[in-house]
């Protein structure tokens, strides 16, 4: 494990994109056939206009039968750019969600998810709280497990991975949801084509398991899914999508900028899922929960935390996970010697290497049979990180030296 001394510059990185969706981009940048197939997914319709120069759209609805666009169809004739122009001026000037949507698509190419609920609509159409924060939960929930299924492919993630899959979803935008009946999130192409990709062969692989399990009452085909992307993760926030309506959508649509990528259906259309589905969704999720097997690891970490029920014997330990697998903090129990190697290195700064088995229950938070704890040594700048992180975690501290309260500096 290396690490970068206190006095090395600092190494470029590259920019985090930036998603500037709140502006309109300037006609310079907007690609005529792109604007009208963004107009044409989010409802506006072309109502005539000069064929093979422009072509007029309304928006979808009844309240805007007074607004018009102008869009021209390619860049060929000399007034293009001041029609991009005031096309986009009425968008950004447009109050209606759909032109909203249009320009978030303008502004960054985006493959975009859409979640669709059918549930009794409220007074005016407004959703109760519960109902709303419903919608967002499996949404979110949805995009995570996607996240997650490009990181590895296997039935249940628990703790693994986490950081990388928030990370991955720091890009992506989030609409509004109307009277809690429909969502949409915009996934940046350049950031996160790969989670809309994988979320989207996963939600066809999960449905051709239920048809599957319908017709021949077997659950085999869900063992196959995992390739595809399937996951604890995505059946249960496909059951929390679906649970108290009469049926959930979810479309996945291709940012006309960048095409349809390899291997994925380019029509768009939903998927559907019942509430007749929760119950082969539910024993989807526990068959993956069986049968996730725990993981040999040899992981580097910091303890963060020690206990033990006497001055002699096994204590339990808790490590900041540096390196080794994809999780924040293990526990683990030691023996008394591992145990005194640890709190030493604890005392001193310095991370500890321990090999065992992740296991799967509790969510891959746990080192079973825990061994061979030795120190880490690193250079002297990480060294006082570790310190001063030790430092700050008060509660930390206060257990190892209550824990150790009694013992001889030789023991």
């Amino acid at each position: 494990m290396t690490h970068r001394p206190l006095d090395e510059p600092l190494r470029a990185v590259r920019p985090h994109p930036e998603a500037h969706w709140n502006q309109a981009p300037e006609p310079g940048e907007v690609d005529p056939a792109v604007l009208g197939a963004l107009l044409r997914r989010h409802g506006w319709q072309r109502r005539g206009g000069a064929v093979g120069r422009y072509g007029r759209w309304t928006p979808p609805g009844p309240g805007g039968g007074g607004t018009s666009l102008l869009v021209p169809e390619s860049r060929a004739f000399p007034d293009s750019d001041d029609l991009l122009g005031e096309a986009l001026l009425a968008l950004a000037r447009s109050g209606m969600p759909s032109a909203r949507e249009v320009l978030v698509g303008l502004a960054v190419p985006s493959d975009e998810i859409r979640w669709w609920r059918d549930t009794p609509a409220g007074p005016a159409g407004a959703a109760s709280w519960p109902v709303d924060e419903q919608l967002r939960a499996a949404a979110r929930q949805m995009l995570l497990a996607g996240a997650l299924a490009t990181r590895a492919r296997v039935g249940y993630y628990g703790a693994r991975h986490r950081r990388a899959a928030f990370a991955a979803l720091e890009s992506v935008l989030v609409g509004s949801a109307p009277g809690g009946r429909r969502l949409t999130a915009f996934v940046p192409v350049a950031a996160a084509r790969p989670l809309a990709v994988r979320l989207h062969q996963a939600l066809y692989a999960v449905r051709e398991a239920i048809d599957y399990q319908r017709a021949t009452g077997g659950m085999d085909a869900f063992d196959g899914a995992v390739e595809a992307g399937a996951s604890r993760e995505l059946t249960e926030a496909l059951i929390t999508l679906v649970r108290g309506t009469e049926g959930a959508r979810i479309a996945v649509e291709w940012a006309p900028a960048a095409g349809v990528p390899e291997a994925c259906a380019a029509g768009g259309e939903p998927v559907e899922f019942s509430p007749g589905d929760l119950s082969v969704l539910r024993e989807a999720g526990a068959r993956y929960l069986r049968a996730e097997p725990s993981v040999p690891v040899r992981i580097t970490g910091a303890v963060v935390r020690m206990r033990r029920s006497g001055p002699r014997g096994e204590g339990s330990v808790r490590l900041r996970v540096l390196a080794g697998a994809e999780i924040p903090h293990v526990r683990l129990t030691l023996d008394e010697e591992d145990y005194r190697i640890a709190g030493q290195a604890h005392l001193v700064g310095l991370p500890v290497r321990v090999q065992g088995r992740l296991e799967s229950r509790g969510g891959f938070r746990r080192l079973s049979g825990a061994c061979g704890v030795v120190p880490v040594l690193v250079d002297e700048a990480e060294r006082d990180r570790l310190m001063k992180s030790m430092q700050g975690n008060a509660a930390g501290t206060d257990y190892f030296e209550e824990d150790c309260e009694g013992e001889q500096p030789g023991d």
